[in-house]
């Protein structure tokens, strides 16, 4: 049970009522940052498990 068609249509007209067309693109692109700084911070944290993880694996075969 998703977003349909008519449902995108309805959110975008209220964001352009909400925000305006001219800061839109603005708030696109600062949700986009954040969003891809979010990713990479979870990517740093999902790393730093695994290299715990082989750690620990490696002190246990010694």
């Amino acid at each position: 049970m998703g977003i349909n068609g008519f449902e995108w249509i309805l959110i975008v007209i209220v964001a352009l009522l909400l925000f305006g067309p001219k800061k839109l693109p603005e708030l696109g692109k600062a949700v986009g940052k954040s969003f891809r700084e979010f990713k990479n911070g979870m990517s740093g944290v999902l790393d730093d498990e695994e290299k715990k993880v082989t750690k620990s694996e490696a002190n246990k075969g010694n």
